[in-house]
């Protein structure tokens, strides 16, 4: 039977009442011991990472479990990580950078409802997490939730209290699970060996550009990080009755990454289609997210600029596709 880990790192599927509200307390022992049946399919075995709500949770934290994941790599055959939901798209992504064409799978979980309470999605998500990391065809990072399995990159929350509160955006899911059985609608395959890095550079943010909104937000971020992710309004419209594009274009120049994408959740940008965006779209340097998610473009810049501060090589790392988070 398969090997698998079962990484713990709290979450509300780990969470138990408190006078302050749900807190994590629940270990990955505790977190086994509810579903028993997954010793008939596969040998699992733990390890607690740490114990946080997923709002707590930062790149150091993926560094953490992708070390793990590294360390135990020659020892398991899949792994399965139980975390948080609010932030599970961000590790997802930054995982799917740290850990690079893995014949392993690395299935992220959680749930709505922690595995303490009767109506739990819990024991579900589990259980399904578990037969995606068994399986023979499952590769590289996941994410598994309410029977869909979703690509790292490609994973976003959608709902805050549904159970079926994550989809894949401008991508199909990879599979779904159900009575126990994978039924694969994309084939995984991984090209080359696995690849796993240890450098990040968290100091890169994220803006999400509303109306009246002045460039003074843009000068302070731009002070702040060494790139950012700017949201635009529709397929990458950036407003023209302030000065947005010199200042981008001033702040690329100076050698910072700059991302332009969309806040409208499907279909991607496209700056060159309106007058509005058009300017960045001819300018040098400034990189253009497409199809991926803000997510992804996020934790796909703090990798880059983990490996080089070149803008030149920058720019060819974050237009080279990785684990599918980029089509167009």
């Amino acid at each position: 039977m398969k090997r698998i880990l079962l990484i713990g790192t709290g979450g509300t599927i780990a969470s138990r009442p408190t006078d302050d509200g749900l807190a994590p307390s629940l270990t990955t022992a505790e977190l086994l011991a509810k579903v028993p049946e997954i010793a008939r399919f596969c040998t699992p075995d733990c390890v607690q990472l740490f114990n946080m709500d997923s709002t707590n949770i930062r790149p150091e934290h993926w560094l953490m479990i992708a070390d793990t994941v590294k360390r135990s790599y020659e020892y398991y055959d899949g792994f399965v990580v139980t975390h948080g939901t609010d932030t599970m798209a961000y590790t997802a992504a930054g995982l799917s950078y740290l850990v690079q064409n893995s014949r392993k799978p690395v299935v992220l979980t959680g749930a709505q409802i922690s595995v303490a309470m009767d109506d739990s999605d819990a024991r579900r998500n589990l259980i399904d997490a578990f037969i995606c990391a068994a399986d023979e065809d499952s590769h590289g990072v996941l994410v598994v939730f309410s029977g869909s399995v979703i690509l790292g990159t490609r994973a976003r929350k959608n709902y805050t209290k549904r159970f079926a509160a994550f989809a894949s955006a401008n991508y199909p899911e990879v599979a779904r699970i159900q009575d126990g059985k994978v039924y694969r609608f994309i084939p995984q395959e991984p090209e080359g060996d696995v690849v796993f890095y240890d450098k990040i550079d968290p100091k890169v943010g994220l803006i999400k550009l509303f109306p009246g909104m002045t460039e003074d937000v843009v000068t302070f971020m731009t002070g702040q990080f060494d790139g950012l992710v700017i949201e635009g309004f529709g397929v990458g419209g950036l407003p023209e009755y302030y000065e947005f594009a010199s200042h981008i274009k001033q702040s690329v120049a100076e050698g910072r990454l700059i991302v332009m994408t969309t806040q409208v959740p499907n279909d991607g940008s496209d700056l060159g289609l309106y007058k509005v965006g058009h300017s960045l779209k001819k300018a040098p340097n400034v990189l253009e997210a497409r199809d991926m998610t803000s997510e992804a473009a996020l934790a796909k810049i703090m990798w880059i600029l983990g490996q080089t501060k070149d803008p030149a090589l920058a720019g060819r790392l974050f237009y080279r596709p990785v684990a599918h988070d980029m089509m167009m």
